[in-house]
Order: structure tokens, then C-alpha cells, then sequence
């Protein structure tokens, strides 16, 4: 069995330790000239799981209607979203 461990004394402070260097955590003014990816909205959200095939239990083709159903409602949030950022592609230029 090991003996008690020894604290630190808490008179010294640890001269090693040099303060980290300070950063803009939102960014900086440069990241402001860079051009904003515009996000257009999918004609057909689940191209790629029905790319992958039937769920592979049974009755899987019925729950492929209620997985379309949940793909297509992510897709609309995610333009939702994206238009809340000024983000996302519109025809209308205003």
C-alpha cells in the first residue's frame, strides 16, 4: 500500500503556466468578406434511401411511406432553416 499523497503548496503559484492566447471565439472581421454558401431545397429528399433498397424486416415496404413521410419533413425543416440564416436559394431576387 502506497502512502498519502503530498498537496502542492499553496504558497508558490506554478511559474510555467503562461496564459493562454486570447481569440475572437465569434470570428473575426475577415470571415465576414467570405461568400455564404446558398443551400437549394432537393426535388426528391429520399433519393438516397431508396437508393439503399426496402428496410430489411418485415413489412418493410409499408414503413417506407412513414420514412418518406419523415424524410420529406427534415427536408422542409432543414429550408426552413436555412432561410431563417440567409441562406437559402430563392427565384425571387428580392
Amino acid at each position: 500500500m502506497s502512502g498519502p499523497r503530498r498537496r502542492p503548496a499553496a504558497g508558490r503559484p506554478n511559474q510555467r503556466r503562461r496564459p493562454a492566447p486570447v481569440r475572437d471565439f465569434w470570428g473575426n472581421d475577415k470571415a465576414d468578406d467570405d461568400p455564404r454558401p446558398v443551400i437549394r431545397r432537393s426535388d426528391h429528399s429520399t433519393a438516397l434511401i431508396q437508393s439503399l433498397g426496402p428496410p430489411p424486416f418485415p413489412g418493410g415496404e409499408v414503413a417506407q411511406h412513414y420514412f418518406a413521410a419523415v424524410y420529406d419533413r427534415a427536408a422542409a425543416l432543414a429550408v426552413a432553416l436555412a432561410t431563417s440564416a440567409g441562406l437559402f436559394e430563392t427565384e425571387d431576387p428580392d
